[in-house]
């Protein structure tokens, strides 16, 4: 059974709690403890009702314990699939949150709220969205109830978003009206809304085809531990352990070593659980090489055939993570994958406006959830693809050396020297 992750995201108010706390409830993924609670509790919608978004409440107490940096992940399951929900906060104060929970989903929940319309925290989180290479997004436009449940209102809004949506990179944008508090086109479609004639979100959910496929995307082996465990019956054992973050690895292959680029011959590839002719995405193995050579922590293992741009120069896209404004000319640690090298932000080519997509060149100033286009320097060359063609070897992020904080995360652009 594979697994879809997603995330949702949505202005202040917009219903995100109870559209997730219906989607727990409704497809039976609530404990009995759980469900004995919300049913005592004292908290209830205006009909009585139960009010589903105190499911969520756990997940807002981890955040508020500084756990996943602020931000929550709930789990479930369907007969169909599993399903793991990353849950950001709505506040615009806190977007950065919403691009640590992005950055790793298949799959992205906009919620609308119908009364609202297509709003700026609605075309923020779309932009990131779609920044951030995620191909599939469901529009959800919420609290049809409160509209009631207008075929006009609902086709205003998905006007209005396509408009908006026709500059971003996103291959399937699906609408879905519903209302999350009566649990309408949620896990079963609506009698309410008649005239809408296409699937629920739990249907779309377990159904849909994610355009992501790592196994697809060229090699990338980042060495994050070299096993040599020197004793009298393994004298000789050398092996390189990590992940295979993209692509296939197979016995005898023709391998590079990158920054140093040695090259050598695949000779064996484990696992825990033996060994394999060949490996994918996303196992974690110990390659051996034929060859006795120089790998440090950090380094990538890729095919002769298929090697990654190897540089010191980037330009890429940031979404700013620091109370502090950007500096050009200041020092950071450039972390990518189980590597760090020392970098400088040489220039703030632009910044974008979220509401209309356009460069913003005659203010560079970069404060805290502004999303801009710089270019960095890295002290010691490094092996990075562009952001759209490997999402995780082309992404990285900015550390403060000195306060040891997260200040940017980072997505390589188009443009590698």
């Amino acid at each position: 059974m594979n697994i879809l992750r997603f995330i949702t995201a949505g202005s202040v108010d917009d219903g995100k709690s109870t559209l997730i706390g219906r989607l727990l409830y409704d497809s039976n993924a609530v404990m009995e403890d759980q469900l004995e609670a919300i049913k005592a509790s004292s908290r209830k919608n205006d009909d009585g009702t139960i009010d589903l978004a105190i499911l969520t409440d756990g997940l807002k107490a981890e955040r508020e314990q500084g756990i996943t940096i602020d931000v929550a992940y709930k789990y479930f399951n369907t007969d169909k699939r599993k399903f793991i929900i990353a849950d950001a906060p709505g506040h615009i104060q806190y977007t950065r949150n919403m691009v640590t929970g992005a950055s790793n989903v298949d799959l992205a929940i906009i919620l609308i709220d119908a009364r609202k319309g297509v709003i700026e925290q609605t075309k923020r989180h779309s932009y990131i969205t779609s920044l951030l290479g995620i191909k599939n997004i469901v529009v959800c436009i919420n609290k049809m109830d409160l509209v009631g449940y207008s075929e006009q209102v609902f086709n205003d809004i998905v006007s209005a978003y396509k408009s908006f949506a026709s500059k971003l990179k996103v291959k399937e944008i699906i609408f879905i009206p519903i209302s999350a508090i009566n649990g309408d086109n949620i896990v079963s479609g609506s009698t309410h809304m008649p005239w809408y004639k296409g699937k629920y979100l739990l249907d779309y959910l377990e159904n849909v085809e994610v355009f992501t496929d790592a196994k697809q995307e060229s090699p990338r082996f980042t060495v994050q531990w070299i096993i040599r465990p020197q004793t009298r019956e393994l004298h000789d054992y050398r092996g390189y352990a990590g992940r295979i973050i993209s692509g296939v690895y197979k016995k005898g292959d023709k391998i590079i070593v990158q920054p140093s680029c040695i090259t050598s011959t695949i000779k064996k590839i484990e696992t825990f659980d033996g060994e394999f002719e060949e490996a994918f995405a996303p196992m974690s193995v110990t390659i051996h090489l034929e060859d006795n050579i120089d790998i440090s922590r950090g380094d990538m293992i890729t095919p002769v055939s298929q090697q990654p741009p190897v540089t010191r120069e980037i330009e890429a896209d940031i979404c700013w993570m620091d109370s502090k404004p950007l500096e050009v000319g200041s020092k950071y640690l450039f972390r990518h994958n189980s590597s760090g090298v020392k970098s400088i932000v040489k220039e703030v080519l632009y910044k974008t406006n979220v509401n209309t997509l356009e460069k913003v060149e005659n203010d560079i100033t970069v404060n805290l959830n502004d999303i801009s286009r710089i270019i960095i320097r890295t002290a010691n060359p490094v092996a990075v693809d562009e952001y759209d063609k490997n999402r995780v070897n082309g992404g990285f992020i900015l550390v403060d050396e000195k306060s040891n904080l997260t200040v940017a995360a980072g997505m390589i652009a188009a443009n590698v020297e």
